[in-house]
């Protein structure tokens, strides 16, 4: 049986994962499906009007139209798609103030070394693991955001302190060592977690 192009070529579809959210995340998912819904029937309309204005082949508020509807579908199915591949864990910030810090887990401040394989290179940096989409950062405190389901820090939680690992990473191999482990203060939490935002999805 031939092997058809599109067989070879087609990007097979994300394994289902364990995403860890902040509480209100998933009210915030089904607040933005029901917003596309909603401006997906306001185009409608405007597909209708413009269709009742006259010859559809100089129409370009009609294709504008039409074309819209087709971007929104698009989101509402890589939204639905990304909701149905993974499940949602709410986590409360809270709990993070109190950790134990034997090893690295989620909601700890870390300071980390990398040591590149290929170039010896070392770069130290200071990160708090924290739920799906953070990307702050703390100008006063010099702590970043690192998303749990990130590569760096699927290399990096469980280590122990001192305990050099050498881990694959999308750059290349690399050497990690866990130097502090530390919990967060409220102040720090404070300033990191900005407000639940909706997903950047990509078309598939």
């Amino acid at each position: 049986m031939p092997l058809h192009r599109k067989k070879i070529f087609h990007i097979p579809a994300p394994t289902p994962t364990t995403i860890y959210v902040r509480p209100g995340y998933n009210r915030v998912l089904a607040e933005q499906f029901e917003a596309l819904k909603r401006k997906r029937v306001d185009l409608v309309k405007d597909k209708v009007e413009a269709h009742s204005q006259g010859d559809l082949r100089e129409n370009f508020g009609f294709k504008a139209a039409k074309e819209a509807i087709r971007a929104v579908d698009r989101k509402m199915t890589a939204l639905d798609r990304f909701v149905a591949r993974n499940s949602f864990i709410e986590v409360d910030p809270v709990t993070w103030l109190t950790k134990p810090t034997h090893t690295l887990l989620l909601g700890h401040v870390a300071t980390i070394e990398k040591q590149d394989v290929a170039t010896n290179r070392k770069h130290r940096f200071m990160f708090l693991v924290t739920t799906h989409g953070e990307t702050a950062s703390d100008p006063e405190s010099g702590i970043e955001c690192l998303p749990h389901n990130s590569p760096l820090a699927a290399a990096v939680l469980g280590l122990s302190v001192d305990a050099p690992t050498k881990v694959p990473l999308p750059a290349g191999e690399a050497i990690m060592t866990v130097r502090t482990i530390r919990n967060p203060t409220q102040a720090e939490l404070d300033r990191l977690l900005t407000a639940i935002k909706p997903p950047e999805i990509e078309d598939d």
